[in-house]
């Protein structure tokens, strides 16, 4: 009798009609699987494999639009589930990483942080709480799944693609960090699903365009690339994202994504992780040079991913069929039930079955704004100072001074970019800017050279993405620093491209471009805060020399 009770108690405890996973169809099974990327322009091209089940994930794209457009989208999407043959919610996801991959006012969100903007401001608390009103943020939007943060040690100064996106070039700061961030979007609701297994940073290749390796032996792998995502585990982190990396040391024929032994052996067996393990996109070169689509998606459930994303531009349908024959001609049915069962108890884990307004998280931008601006403050880093220069101060009475300010960033951080104004406005100041193109031609150098001209303080930001240095850029900045004009260089993204101006002679890094470390550089200039953060990467010729300042 006691049992026949539990049960009953069991069953009105779920949501009326809920399906179980013995119901759904071998199609819809393989959908749990599969991930696709959308946006408000491309979803309707979706609609049919979503209704038909044969999806369980989308990937909401960047795009300037608001956050209420992205909860009706995110609505949309959610109604075409429930159309489907046993109405299995979709789990919505995002790339909110900050930095190089997000942009400001992207889908109706604020500026996170890079995660090198975290390292340098060393305050886990902050971070923490940075990640937690972000992820209320995303929550108000209806999406359950961050892939973020990385956890990719970049020890490879000339590595192309991670730079800022990593806390730094030691294991320890990036456990650290890392795990602050994750705890934060956890207390939040939203799932942190870490990258890029096992490990992007000592790499020289970016494998969006060409596949990495990396050489490091078992031990060094262990000791740097494995610790933060072994803490990640210990952390009960419930997502890892792999790298399509090639790691001879764990397997010499797949990068990490195919590779049974790394996703299987190594992640499931020896470290004990229990979570969903998703690819990154199977439409970089790193994965597509060696099948299509389709056939990478087989590979990587047959290595032991549990989701794929199928990456952008496909046709779902035919990528679907392609898949669903390739599982059974592979015998692929009962890894794929294993992945699919996985996915589709982590839904219910996460009550999306019974979820019937996900939007009803209350706004928390105000509070977000102001831990961003805080972050800001202790971040900005004073890497040299070797006239002095800083602070800057200005005893003439009779005459109001003047700053030039010429940047060098996209267009995209045009709104940004004039908050670096407002605390010279305020000492009375007068101000004049240029924003150059970020590659520049000789206009922009005539146009900046009348800036500068009679100013009597020029601040001069670069801005390069990871370590490829832009030399249009560069010989701009050069020709500028010769000005006869006290000047400030600003290094606004990647800090590695210091190194390219050893002639400056007062050097601040911000580590992302936003209007919290753009007034924070200002207000360090003159005077008004003292510069708290410090460079969390080795940097040669630069980090030795630190102590100048």
């Amino acid at each position: 009798m006691r049992k026949i009770l539990l049960l009953l108690l069991g069953l009105c405890s779920l949501p009326l009609g809920a399906v179980t996973f013995e119901e759904l169809t071998p199609e819809e099974k393989l959908g749990q699987t599969l991930v696709v990327f959308v946006d408000i322009d491309s979803a309707e091209s979706v609609r049919p494999v979503i209704e038909q089940g044969k999806i369980g994930g989308v990937l909401i794209q960047w795009g300037n639009y608001s956050l209420e457009e992205t909860q009706r989208l995110v609505s949309k999407l959610q109604g075409w589930a429930k159309n489907s043959p046993h109405k299995v919610p979709l789990l919505i996801s995002i790339d909110y990483e900050g930095g190089t991959v997000y942009t400001p006012i992207t889908l109706g969100f604020d500026y996170l942080p890079t995660n090198m903007m975290f390292a340098a401001a060393q305050d886990e608390g902050k971070a923490a709480t940075i990640a937690y009103l972000a992820g209320k943020e995303l929550k108000r939007a209806g999406v359950h799944i961050n892939f973020s943060p990385v956890l990719d040690i970049n020890s490879n100064p000339h590595n192309p693609i991670i730079g800022v996106r990593s806390f730094g070039s030691r294991a320890e700061d990036v456990s650290k960090m890392g795990m602050a961030l994750v705890h934060g979007f956890k207390a939040a609701g939203i799932v942190p699903m870490v990258k890029h297994f096992p490990g992007h940073g000592d790499t020289a290749v970016d494998s969006h365009y060409a596949v990495p390796v990396v050489q490091a032996d078992l031990k060094q792998l262990e000791k740097e690339n494995l610790k933060p995502f072994q803490d990640a585990i210990d952390n009960q982190v419930e997502g890892i994202m792999t790298g399509h990396v090639m790691y001879p040391a764990l397997d010499n024929k797949d990068i990490a994504t195919f590779s049974k032994p790394i996703l299987h052996d190594l992640l499931r067996n020896k470290m004990k992780f229990k979570g969903l393990i998703v690819t990154d996109s199977l439409d970089m070169k790193g994965a597509t040079s060696y099948c299509t689509i389709s056939g990478c998606a087989l590979r990587a459930l047959g290595a032991g991913a549990d989701i794929v994303l199928l990456g952008r531009y496909i046709k779902p349908a035919r990528v679907f069929n392609e898949i669903f024959a390739g599982v059974t001609q592979q015998h692929l049915t009962p890894r794929v039930e294993e992945s699919a069962r996985r996915v589709f108890e982590f839904k219910k884990k996460l009550g999306l079955f019974s979820v019937e307004n996900p939007f009803r998280e209350a706004p928390s931008s105000q509070a977000y704004q102001a831990a961003l601006s805080s972050i800001g403050d202790k971040a900005v880093t004073l890497v040299r100072n070797r006239a002095g220069l800083l602070p800057f101060t200005w005893e003439d009475p009779k005459k109001k001074p003047t700053v030039c300010a010429v940047f060098f960033a996209p267009a995209r951080f045009a709104d940004q970019l004039m908050s670096l104004s407002r605390p010279f406005l305020e000492k009375g100041w007068k101000v004049r800017s240029y924003n150059a193109a970020l590659t520049p031609k000789k206009r922009d150098l005539d146009r900046a050279s009348q800036c500068a001209k009679g100013a009597d303080l020029l601040v001069v930001t670069s801005l390069q993405w990871a370590d490829k240095i832009n030399s249009s850029q560069k010989s701009v900045i050069d020709a500028l620093l010769q000005k006869e004009v006290p000047s400030v260089l600003v290094s606004t993204m990647s800090p590695y491209d210091i190194t390219y101006y050893p002639q400056a002679p007062t050097v601040l890094a911000t580590y992302g471009v936003n209007k919290y470390v753009l007034q924070t550089t200002a207000r360090i200039i003159l005077g008004e805060i003292k510069p708290q953060g410090k460079i969390p990467v080795v940097i040669p010729g630069v980090t030795e020399s630190a102590s100048e300042k």
